[in-house]
């Protein structure tokens, strides 16, 4: 008795079930192609992608060898997503070289009909979870953004994560430089980022003047395409270089480049990295706006603090002096003289400090100091802490204006080496920093002297207290 075919159609109906219940893509080509090497009894069964470039896939196969081309039957069937031609089931290796049937060829025909919804059906769940991903990705860096402090972090976030959001090599900022090109000023990758920073495309590049038109370019491969002029162009293939530009202002350039040999963007890509851009431009355009008024709003309570202090405070302790000093001279203030000269004294000193206060709240915070008036306090406040104590600082005579820049470098590298061996002495608890000018030497020379005091142990004779004093002629 010959023993009769199994019955194909539960075998179809299961291979249909595998295909439409799974929404990834790879997935769905790799139940295709099983169920036709099941359905036809193939050796070998592959599906070849028309368009690697839309769906990053090139080939889909059963595991096993490659049968011989020449002797093997082959059988090959289209599959359509609507009107466009995803790919075809190429199926050979039937056993004994037998051919391939009428009643096979249809059961795969109702199989690739079938895979055609279903690849139509995964191609949406992918588009719907990309542009998931891209959407919760560009609002991670808008929250980022406006609470995070300094541009560079900003920078920084924007390329970490468009790079992972693209599958990108790497993730890179460029700003316009002085000369009319574009330079790397941010890189984020798994590789040497560092060797990134300070690449430029040169002025006059086609690229460049796209991206400076608010244009962005897609590139098949960065290292051959002539347009590209970066010096670390080799080491990349695909790329998209978006436009930051939000308000007609535009803020930089996010290029995303893939490895070389890597996958082609796709159209969805591209749109979803465009979309990206433009909400991370506006992003930043918003978080530098968000410092910018914050800064203003410093400088405006530090300038109110500034004219208080001139104000109310300086002109009250001045009119104290003044009313000490008229004590002194009236009859019968001998007893308290002494006295009243220290208060005198100490509220010149106050008044001495009261004043540097107000210069160094006129100084903005984020600019670097101006002057050796505002040098000496950077100086003093960063050694704060290294002290334990905010040294007290005075000026004497018109600094900024007499010493020259040359001299000043001195007295700060000084300034510096005596607030390092005070921070080496143990039970310091005041320091008080004088620079006073002109200052006179014993031969009779203008110059400018420096006075370091603290009450630390190891002084003199083993006892507390130090002075350091130098001197400079002007």
């Amino acid at each position: 008795m010959t023993a009769r075919p199994a019955p194909r159609l539960p075998r179809l109906l299961e291979a249909l079930l595998g295909a439409g219940t799974d929404l990834d893509l790879r997935g769905v080509l790799q139940h295709i192609v099983d169920g036709a090497a099941e359905l036809t009894g193939a050796g070998r069964a592959a599906l070849v992608v028309t368009d690697p470039g839309g769906s990053g896939l090139a080939e889909i196969r059963t595991p096993g060898p490659d049968p011989v081309p020449g002797t093997a039957p082959l059988l090959r069937v289209p599959i359509h997503v609507g009107d466009e031609e995803f790919g075809e089931l190429r199926l050979t290796g039937r056993p004994g070289a037998a051919p391939f049937t009428v009643e096979e060829e249809q059961l795969l025909r109702v199989l690739a009909t079938q895979a055609g919804v279903s690849i139509g059906n995964a191609r949406l769940y992918e588009t719907a979870r990309q542009r998931e991903r891209w959407i919760e990705g560009a609002a991670a860096v808008t929250t980022a953004l406006l609470t995070e402090e300094g541009a560079d972090d900003a920078l920084t976030t924007v390329a970490e994560r468009a790079r992972l959001l693209a599958g990108a090599s790497a993730g890179v900022i460029l700003h316009p430089t002085a000369e009319g090109g574009m330079s790397i000023v941010t890189a984020s990758s798994p590789d040497d980022p560092d060797g990134m920073l300070g690449a430029t495309i040169t002025p006059g590049s086609p690229v460049l003047e796209q991206l400076l038109g608010g244009e962005p370019v897609f590139i098949e491969d960065s290292a051959t395409d002539p347009r590209m002029t970066t010096h670390v162009r080799h080491r990349f293939g695909p790329s998209m270089m978006l436009p930051l530009q939000a308000g007609g202002r535009l803020v930089g350039t996010l290029a995303l480049p893939r490895r070389r040999g890597g996958r082609p963007y796709t159209d969805l890509e591209r749109l979803l990295a465009t979309q990206f851009a433009s909400q991370a431009a506006l992003a930043l355009v918003l978080a530098d706006a968000r410092r910018g008024r914050e800064r203003l709003a410093v400088y405006e309570d530090r300038d109110r603090i500034a004219r208080d202090l001139h104000d109310l405070v300086v002109q009250r302790l001045f009119a104290t002096g003044m009313m000490l000093e008229s004590t002194r001279r009236r009859p019968g203030a001998d007893d308290v003289g002494d006295i009243l000269g220290r208060a005198v004294d100490e509220l010149r000193s106050t008044v001495g400090e009261v004043r540097t206060t107000i210069f160094a709240l006129q100084q903005p915070p984020a600019d670097p100091p101006t002057g050796l008036r505002g040098r000496v306090l950077r100086e003093t406040a960063s050694a704060a802490a290294r002290l334990g104590v905010a040294p007290s600082t005075h000026f004497a005579g018109a600094v900024d204006t007499r010493v020259p820049d040359r001299v000043a470098d001195r007295l700060l590298t000084a300034l510096r080496d005596a607030l390092a061996d005070a921070s080496a002495r143990p039970g310091v608890s005041r320091v008080e920093v004088t620079v006073e000018t002109p200052a006179r030497s014993p031969d009779g020379r203008d110059g400018v002297r420096l006075r370091v005091v603290d009450d630390g142990e190891g002084g003199p004779e083993e006892g507390r207290g130090t002075t350091v004093t130098w001197w400079a002629p002007l």
